[in-house]
């Protein structure tokens, strides 16, 4: 009786799929998108990965299947316009705390933004196609994962770059265990994509392979996701050791929907001073998120811009109040907003430009070193594709009308006793390759942010992508947030301390210690970009030379 039940399921599995392949030819463009929601959700906060790699595989079956570019080229388009918008939903949470425009103008501006960075993809699609759209499915799905890495890689700087999110996120495990993105110092982040790409080509190639039986099949195809994605996963890691450096962290709990209020302003700084006096007599770094203080710290502004902050009307009283606060033989790292002064068109002097910045001052309240944000926030501090967007009535989110000026990069800030600090400004730190001055390796990177904004999707994404960046260099991270998520994170990607939303709060100790260089650290971005040339390579050459020496012999 066996026979025949066999036989029947499998004419019933057969007629099954050819009406999902005719459905999938007719509406290759629905499809698309269908499984790029899907494969969205293996992002934080869903984590829904057992979701997303099986949708991705099917959208790599579905590329391999195009019967022409153009055909590859909207499918790869579908799939990425659904997937990062709504991935990226956090964009538009944002419109909600400003009153210049409606808050409906979000959910138009992030698909109007994901309609550029779908392209990418579709890229990514069509090379696959042309190089590999007549080999097997094991040969497209390393060709397409080549591809991938490359055009992924393009996004993360063409146009100054939006790389958020890259398709690897979904490989990060939970915050005591790393994942597949435990090969993150060896591959980098864009390369962690194409492996991602990769492992779904296994994945729907093991589901199509003509083997004895179907119990073999789904065999397979359980036993190669719980050896390459599911163990690693759940194993955790052995924390790494920590240096001499103390620090106390803090996390104010300033709401977006008071940050700019100046009412609240004096009430923001005593809530941060209050929960960083204690221990203020002891040699330690202190870190203060962005926007944490209001007051302008630089001297030579006109005089109006100081009456409008909190202490006094003098740069100088400001920086002292801090000094008291953080205490003798200590450091303060904190985000401000420094302004570049010159004579407006009015005649009047005033800010030309304004800079985000993070000032390091000392416990006497002097200022020490300077960092300006390099990568600034599309939408919240510029406007991309300003002349389209400006005409539909979009405008920037953050507050007032002087445009924001880019700093030149990465750098580190010698702080003495308090160690080599890297400094990463919010989203700067989503942008592998480009956290850390390579001339200069620092101890630890700091990343302050005021993720407040950003809805519930935006703080562990930003969070995750930290973690990515921490395995990639082999240094710790520590992000001092306004609301949260902050967290210190070691050289191996582990939170070792955080600090949930929305609760005020403060983490204390020894940061955690850095390892040696690693392979990513060394080469940066050249290395996934050579993984993406020899799999490449392999996977177009080695199947001709094979059959070549066949042929010989």
């Amino acid at each position: 009786m066996a026979g025949p039940e066999l036989d029947s399921d499998s004419a019933l599995l057969a007629r099954l799929t050819a009406r999902i392949s005719a459905f999938a030819m007719s509406w290759p463009g629905l499809v698309s998108a269908l499984l790029g929601l899907v494969a969205a959700c293996g992002f934080p906060p869903l984590h829904a990965w057992w979701a997303a790699l099986p949708a991705l595989a099917l959208f790599v079956a579905h590329m391999h299947s195009a019967p022409s570019w153009k055909s590859a080229a909207w499918r790869g388009w579908m799939f990425g316009w659904a997937h990062l918008t709504l991935a990226n939903n956090w964009i538009a949470t944002a419109f909600t705390y400003q009153a210049n425009m409606p808050e409906w103008l979000g959910w138009l501006a992030v698909p109007l933004l994901c309609v550029y960075l779908a392209v990418y993809p579709a890229l990514a699609a069509v090379a696959a196609h042309l190089a590999a759209k007549r080999s097997g499915l094991l040969v497209f799905g390393a060709v397409f994962a080549a591809c991938w890495i490359v055009t992924e890689w393009l996004r993360s700087w063409v146009f100054t770059g939006y790389p958020w999110p890259p398709l690897g996120l979904m490989l990060l495990g939970g915050w005591e265990a790393q994942g597949v993105a435990r090969l993150l110092p060896w591959l980098g982040t864009y390369a962690l994509s194409g492996l991602a790409i990769w492992i779904a080509a296994i994945l729907v190639w093991l589901a199509v392979s003509p083997m004895p039986s179907k119990w073999h099949r789904a065999i397979a195809v359980v036993g190669f996701s719980g050896a390459v994605i599911v163990g690693p996963m759940v194993i955790p890691h052995r924390a790494t050791d920590s240096s001499d450096i103390s620090y106390t962290l803090i996390q104010p709990l300033i709401p977006q929907d008071e940050i700019n209020d100046g009412t609240k302003f004096e009430e923001q700084f005593q809530r941060t001073a209050d929960l960083t006096r204690p221990g203020n007599d002891t040699s330690r770094l202190v870190l203060w998120p962005e926007s944490a203080i209001p007051d302008y710290l630089e001297e030579g502004y006109p005089d109006r811009y100081y009456r409008a902050t909190t202490y006094a009307a003098s740069p100088t009283l400001a920086r002292e109040r801090i000094g008291r606060v953080i205490g003798e033989d200590t450091t303060l790292l904190t985000g401000v907003v420094n302004l570049d002064i010159g004579i407006r068109p009015s005649g009047v002097p005033g800010a030309i430009t304004a800079r985000n910045s993070v000032v390091a001052l000392n416990g006497e309240g002097e200022i020490t070193h300077h960092y300006a944000k390099a990568h600034l926030v599309p939408y919240g501090e510029y406007l991309p594709l300003e002349s389209w967007l400006g005409a539909i009535g979009l405008s920037r989110l953050t507050a007032g009308t002087v445009p924001y000026q880019p700093g030149p990069g990465p750098g580190t800030l010698d702080l003495g006793e308090h160690g080599l600090a890297g400094v990463q400004i919010c989203y700067e730190i989503v942008f592998s390759g480009q956290v850390v001055d390579r001339d200069n390796r620092p101890d630890y990177l700091f990343n302050p942010s005021n993720d407040g904004w950003f809805g519930s999707w935006g703080p562990p994404q930003h969070l995750a992508q930290a973690r990515m960046r921490a395995l990639e260099e082999g240094l710790p991270v520590l992000r001092s947030t306004t609301t949260g998520i902050s967290a210190v994170i070691d050289a191996d990607g582990t939170v070792r301390q955080s600090i949930p939303t929305g609760v005020a709060g403060k983490v204390e100790g020894f940061i955690p210690a850095a390892k040696p260089p690693t392979l990513f650290a060394k080469f940066g971005n050249a290395l996934p970009l050579a993984w993406a040339a020899l799999l490449a390579i392999l996977a177009l050459g080695l199947p001709r030379l094979l059959a070549l020496r066949s042929e010989r012999s």
